[in-house]
């Protein structure tokens, strides 16, 4: 009975109101000596917030996010309350959706009790783009109906219902599928709405069908894997949108999850990948009702341990998520598929031969008509059967109506004097003579080439002679076993030469390794950069003098200061991250900093605060650890410091900021040594890119390369 006094006191108090409303709306804004006398009172009385007890739960969902008016009112009065008018007219707006508050509360009285002990739900992140209905997913005289409860649907986006129907249609039809959206469409609430569908989730009790019993049709359990760093993202959507039972099998606490699950007491299970690579063999034990797979294009290598631990998962209802579903090769294209609908693809040498190889001789600039019209047919005929198990929508066909767009830019950076002085010296060493003379005769007369012959091996060489510490002879790659480890220097070298030097955290072989390797390089010039250690000098890395790309950044950024812009700042190497720490500090930008070292429960934080931030106006970010689970709409400049071979990791990095609720047109700039090494690294991300585009989308590309991927005979730029 407190309670209910307690409601009528609130009640009462909020009645005067009324009244001022009535006053107010019969005098002139300036005739003020006419107020009651209880208008004298100070302004912050104005202010209290009248937000009523929440009653049931699907009001409280229906009006979660909005500002405490009937649906009919939220154009005509979201401005006034979001504002705080404090003259007349606010009072009157105000005073109305009090009225409209008391009425909800006399037809809503007995609920309110009955709710009280039930789990609060956190903000939305739409407001309403429905109406408040549920959303009928089964077919035609299908009994029972599956629906979506009005309390998720009315917050859906139209391209979500469409991918909520889909998944319903893959369950229905016993198999797997991809959910393959663009980044930033919401696959995850996509999922989450699915899943209360089919678990019968009831928007008054927040029951399901697995927690009412044994029962004929009782359903099992649903396992999601993803990566570690947005296990406590879906946690945290899952409690937003729907009551589900949920636990995470990640940490020490695996024993006792375990047991629960066993016990039938987990709807939704969660575990990382990482966590199910180890422990996989366990987990496979359960009777999965659907399995998720955020991020599915982890699946992508089918010799991985990942891939090998979820082939024994025993359900056939698979479902994978990924915003890239193709990063490389058109083969990962099939092992994402046949670990979700085995066999839909048919074998994999038939699917190499039928669409692999036919794909890709077709893309060669100088390919024959014949190939060019092979190539098509199989790529339509490919998209034909992907739409059976993969539905795909880019944020143009979707949302781009919401939006202000996108513009990308690939930004040639001429390196400074000094770094194209070490660039040239890199080349001339014998490890990268190796390589660029492997195809020439041997210089001892034989008719072999270098590379089989004298030059298989590099013993006076730097780079070689650390590989091999322990075999002398060689290896069975010699000398391609140089190609990666040559590739990282020179990259290294383009970004910042600072980047060379040893880490004092590695191993003591390696230190001596990396001395060696910088002082070659460097030569005379050692002491413009400060010698072959690695230096803490503020004042020295803070420098853009000798970073061709930072003198450009510093530009750039001088240009953004002065609008306002907010800007995300992107780099693969967490040195680099350091050294553009200590330029943010000399030029006075306030800034935020997010890499593998941040905790994951504090990452959120990071994000809210800069999001919400005036002041925050920079965001650095490793693309390693920043590049899923992010949404940072508050930025419209995005800087991609170093490229990446894999195109997914920039179109990640990017797509924290272009995504929906983003309110500004969103600018990209990608940095590129000029001249050098890395400039070779964008052209394969350009050609990944368009063999991406016509499997997975099929569409038309230009052809630019002849070189032809995993293919002797057509080496090149591809």
């Amino acid at each position: 009975m407190s309670l209910l006094t307690s409601f009528k006191a609130l009640k009462e108090i909020l009645k005067p109101c009324s009244n001022l409303s009535t006053t107010t709306s019969s005098s002139s804004s300036s005739s003020s000596l006419t107020q009651p006398s209880f208008s004298q009172e100070p302004e912050p009385a104005l202010t209290i917030s009248r937000k009523p007890p929440k009653s049931s739960l699907s009001k409280q969902l229906q009006r979660l996010g909005e500002p405490f008016r009937p649906l009919s009112q939220q154009n005509g009065s979201l401005n006034a309350r979001t504002q705080q008018p404090q003259n007349s007219q606010g009072l009157r707006n105000e005073a109305q959706v009090v009225k409209f508050e008391d009425r909800q509360e006399e037809e809503e009285k007995e609920r309110e009790f009955e709710d009280l002990g039930r789990t609060k739900l956190g903000q939305f992140q739409f407001e309403h783009t429905g109406p408040f209905e549920p959303l009928v997913l089964s077919l035609l005289g299908e009994v029972p109906v599956t629906r979506v409860p009005a309390s998720i649907n009315c917050r859906l986006l139209e391209h979500q219902r469409e991918g909520v129907k889909f998944l319903y249609k893959l369950y229905l039809d016993n198999h797997g599928g991809v959910l393959g959206d663009d980044m930033g469409l919401g696959k995850t609430i996509q999922t989450i709405a699915f899943l209360a569908a089919i678990f019968e989730k009831d928007e008054e009790s927040g029951e399901s069908i697995t927690l009412r019993g044994n029962q004929v049709g009782k359903k099992g359990p649903v396992l999601i894997i993803c990566p570690t760093s947005v296990i406590h993202n879906w946690e945290s959507e899952f409690s937003r949108w729907a009551s589900f039972s949920v636990s995470l099998y990640h940490g020490t606490n695996r024993d006792l999850i375990l047991e629960k699950l066993k016990a039938g007491g987990v709807e939704i299970l969660i575990t990382s990948f990482d966590t199910y690579r180890i422990h996989g063999s366990i987990l496979s034990e359960v009777d999965w009702e659907v399995v998720i797979v955020d991020e599915a294009h982890r699946l992508k290598n089918e010799k991985s341990k990942l891939y090998l631990a979820c082939l024994e998962i025993k359900t056939r209802k698979r479902i994978g998520l990924t915003g890239t579903v193709m990063q490389n090769k058109i083969m990962e294209l099939f092992n994402l598929l046949d670990w979700v609908a085995p066999g839909s693809l048919g074998s994999r040498e038939h699917f190499r031969e039928f669409y692999d190889e036919p794909l890709k001789h077709g893309q060669r600039s100088t390919a024959p008509e014949s190939f060019v019209r092979k190539a098509d047919k199989r790529k339509e005929h490919l998209v034909s059967v992907l739409r059976k198990y993969m539905l795909r929508r880019t944020k143009e066909e979707t949302i781009g109506h919401l939006m202000m767009g996108k513009e990308d830019n690939v930004v040639f950076c001429s390196m400074s004097e000094l770094q194209k002085r070490v660039y040239r010296s890199m080349l001339q060493l014998p490890d990268i003579q190796c390589l660029v003379n492997k195809d020439l005769p041997c210089s001892c007369g034989s008719p072999l080439k270098q590379v089989e012959c004298c030059k298989r091996i590099v013993p006076d060489g730097i780079i070689w002679p650390y590989l091999h510490r322990d075999n002398p002879e060689g290896c069975d790659s010699c000398p391609y076993c140089l190609v990666l480890p040559c590739l990282v220097k020179l990259q290294q070298i383009s970004n910042h030469l600072e980047l060379i030097k040893p880490n004092p955290r590695d191993e003591p072989d390696k230190q001596k390794k990396d001395a060696e390797f910088a002082s070659a390089v460097f030569g005379a010039d050692v002491d413009l950069v400060g010698g072959n250690a690695q230096s803490e000098n503020f004042m020295g890395l803070s420098d853009v003098k000798h970073c061709g790309k930072m003198q450009a950044l510093e530009k750039l950024m001088f240009s953004w200061a002065s609008r306002g812009d907010k800007i995300l700042l992107f780099s693969y190497s967490v040195r680099m991250l350091d050294i553009l720490e200590k330029f943010l500090i000399r030029k006075g930008h306030s800034f935020s900093r997010l890499d593998g070292s941040t905790p994951t429960n504090l990452r959120q934080s990071l994000v809210d605060d800069f999001n919400s931030s005036p002041s925050k106006q920079v965001f650095l970010i490793s693309t390693r650890a920043g590049g899923l689970g992010l949404n940072l709409v508050s930025a419209n400049r995005v800087v991609i410091f170093d490229p990446n071979w894999n195109p997914a990791q920039d179109l990640q990095a990017q797509d924290r900021s272009f995504r929906f609720g983003q309110k500004r047109h969103v600018v990209v700039f990608r940095l590129l040594a000029a001249g050098s090494f890395e400039e070779l690294v964008y052209s394969r991300q350009v050609y990944k890119q368009q063999l991406s585009n016509i499997a997975v989308s099929g569409k038309i590309e230009n052809r630019y390369f002849e070189g032809v991927q995993d293919c002797k005979e057509f080496q090149g730029k591809g």
